[in-house]
């Protein structure tokens, strides 16, 4: 199979039978997705459910009864129609089978959930391995450890940050697949991309920059026949933010200049046009990762190991990436990701997975052998459309946080995968734990007090109307008019997601408070929560590891900035909370947000974070409900081992080939005792 992208029917040995990846319309059935076969009996097992329990039809010593001709023909027709697909699996791809020796390919889940349509990297949300994060094909100039809290070298092997400016040092000999140099050139191209072009990812940046250089050009420093290595990142001055600066330097894919400078002249720059490029010829998809594209399918995309990859030399000490194939499965639901995991068909996921211990018999592991079981780095919360009575009132606010039975939704919805919710919104754990004042979180938070949030509610006015059998009929406010009642939206099918709403609206019923579910289509809930069209939402503002944290939480529960009435777009604080047109206007909460970003004192750190939060805590505009992992690290040891763990920390619990689980790829090595073909 050649190296470039391509549609193919391809194939993988798995659990003893070769899965056969088919583009032919249903693709593999839900049983053989999730249940394994033998190769031999399959063909067999096909025919007895077309002609019954018993045997296969043989030629039989004695001379049959005499069948109907019409039944005979209708026989005839069933046979011509099944007999090719009859095949043993391993003889109908014989070749892609042996494309994917198991012990050769890492089978990894949980960034791709429909067929892959584009691999173009300017899009905002393109398929694996080019989706955001992913660094197996393009790369960023850093990584980010969310261990220690340092930025880390990929394309860049130093970053010094001044008090205008920020500046990288590429690696010299940083190169692309097709062998070309990665220079500055490439960098300060691809950023200059987003200042002209505000619809690809790059685009926010330039609100805190105010340009990108390459000092050995303007210098004339560039050596004879060599590339510029540094690039300056002259910062805004009206603007200063140096820390979305850093998150761009571990989130914005770096692009080949001299790939995709042709490629916009040929569209008379038009970045609509480019956008609709799929990036799925060799000659389009140049990356500077470990990987390249190598094929895909409805069922999975796969990667193949570049195996001139400059990163092996100049990160790794000249050893090259353990599994020649990465492949991306596409399953449908979290059950087929449970299940191959267990059978160890799929090696890592970052999917949700009830009650995880019961699988670990089954060689499934986590970062934390016991609860919480993940690392939590993110806070799903409720947003709350403050333009909307009655949650334009902060004590309903309140109310309604005092309401919620939070060790119910750590225990039920998420199976106990996360730490006991404190006030705020600062973890009080990990990284962040030095901005967390429990002193604080007493005195202005909120927890579970059912008998608080009755209190609140009588003090602010509001009357609980009660039915014969003890069921809440209505809630009304201090003038007897009935309040409207609160509809909590949340996506139809995100099972953790309904299940900590049906909880938090139980529990607000219980006091009084006229909450309901709305769970809706996934199209109409992205409709909804940027517009505004909501009372209250689910969602989990900023929930990957940044070098902003816990700052850029704040900024996206709490900015005005952008601020726009409801109907049209907002991307950040998605309730309205704090418009500066507003008689409740906080302007010290925008000062604040203003201010953190260009703080290095620690203590002046600790303090301006405690005021945040506190301001936070006191006006509740969204109701954090419990803490979650970026990514629900898992992994299977059987075909693979040597995962990172929280007693093995070499690497943080992300999945291979996302971000800094890059690394696990030169650290991982095949199972002592392979346990795949059993």
């Amino acid at each position: 199979m050649p190296p470039g992208p391509h549609r193919a029917d391809s194939g993988a040995r798995v659990g003893g039978a070769t899965v056969t990846w088919s583009q032919g319309e249903g693709g593999l059935s839900e049983n053989m997705r999730s249940q394994p076969f033998h190769a031999e009996a399959e063909p067999r097992a096909r025919l007895r459910g077309l002609f019954g329990s018993g045997n296969v039809p043989r030629e039989r010593a004695r001379a049959p009864r005499a069948i109907p001709s019409r039944v005979r023909a209708l026989a005839a027709m069933l046979l011509l129609l099944v007999l090719p697909q009859c095949r043993k699996p391993a003889e109908a791809s014989s070749s892609s089978a042996s494309t994917f020796p198991r012990n050769e390919t890492l089978f990894v889940a949980g960034r791709q959930w429909g067929e892959p349509s584009s691999f173009n990297p300017l899009l905002p949300s393109p398929d694996w391995p080019a989706k955001d994060g992913v660094k197996l094909v393009y790369e960023t100039l850093l990584f980010y450890n969310m261990l220690t809290g340092k930025l880390e070298p990929l394309l860049a092997e130093s970053y010094t940050v001044r008090e205008d400016a920020i500046e990288i040092v590429l690696h010299a000999n940083a190169r692309w697949s097709d062998g070309q140099p990665l220079t500055g050139y490439d960098v300060k191209y691809t950023y200059d991309l987003g200042r002209k072009y505000k619809s690809i990812p790059l685009a926010p940046v330039w609100t805190y920059l105010e340009d990108v250089r390459l000092p050995e050009v303007d210098e004339g420093t560039v050596p004879p026949g060599g590339h510029p290595r540094k690039v300056l990142f002259v910062l805004n001055k009206q603007q200063r933010n140096p820390l979305v600066v850093l998150d761009g330097f571990e989130e914005y894919r770096i692009v080949p200049r001299h790939v995709i400078e042709p490629m916009l002249q040929r569209v008379n720059g038009d970045m609509n046009e480019l956008l609709k490029v799929k990036f799925q010829k060799p000659e389009e998809a140049i990356g500077s990762g470990p990987y390249k594209i190598h094929s895909f399918s409805s069922e999975k995309i796969a990667v193949v190991r570049n195996e001139d990859y400059w990163g092996n030399e100049a990160l790794y000490g000249g050893k090259k990436p353990a599994p020649k194939y990465i492949v991306h499965p596409i399953y449908k639901s979290n059950d087929h990701f449970s299940v191959a995991l267990q059978q160890g068909r799929l090696d890592a996921s970052s999917t949700f997975i009830p009650r995880i211990w019961l699988k670990k018999r089954k060689g499934v592991g986590t970062w934390y052998s016991e609860e919480p079981f993940y690392l939590s780095s993110a806070i799903p919360m409720l947003f709350l459309n403050v333009k909307h009575k009655p949650l334009d009132d902060v004590k309903m606010r309140r109310a309604m946080a005092f309401a919620i039975n939070y060790k119910d939704i750590r225990e039920l919805a998420v199976s106990g995968y996360s730490d006991p919710l404190r006030p705020g919104l600062i973890l009080p754990f990990g990284l962040e734990a030095k901005y967390f004042s429990e002193e604080d979180a007493k005195k202005y938070g909120t927890w579970y007090d059912p008998e608080r949030a009755k209190a609140t509610l009588r003090e602010a006015g509001y009357q609980p109307v009660w039915g014969d059998k003890g069921e809440l009929v209505e809630t009304r406010d201090r003038t007897g008019k009935r309040v409207p009642t609160i509809h909590i939206k949340s996506p139809t099918g995100w099972t953790d997601w309904e299940s900590i709403v049906r909880i938090a609206v139980r529990s607000m019923r219980a006091v009084g408070i006229d909450a309901r579910e709305d769970f809706v289509d996934a199209s109409l809930f992205w409709q909804a929560l940027y517009v505004g069209d909501f009372d209250a939402i689910m969602w989990t503002p900023h929930s990957q590891p940044t070098p902003s944290k816990p700052w850029s939480r704040f900024d996206f529960v709490l900015t005005s900035a952008d601020m726009a009435p409801e109907g049209q777009k907002m991307f950040k604080n998605f309730g309205r909370f704090n418009d500066p047109k507003s008689p409740a206007y906080v302007p010290r909460i925008d000062e604040l947000l203003n201010l953190i970003p260009t703080l290095t004192d620690e203590a002046e750190l600790v303090a301006a974070y405690r005021e945040l939060n506190r301001l936070f805590m006191e006006l509740q505009p969204t109701l954090p409900l419990v803490y979650r992992a970026d990514q629900f690290y898992e992994f299977s040891t059987r075909v693979w081992e040597n995962f990172p763990t929280a007693e093995n920390p070499y690497a943080p619990p992300q999945v291979p080939g996302d971000r800094m689980g890059t690394k696990l790829l030169w650290h991982i090595r095949p199972a002592r005792t392979e346990l795949a073909g059993n």
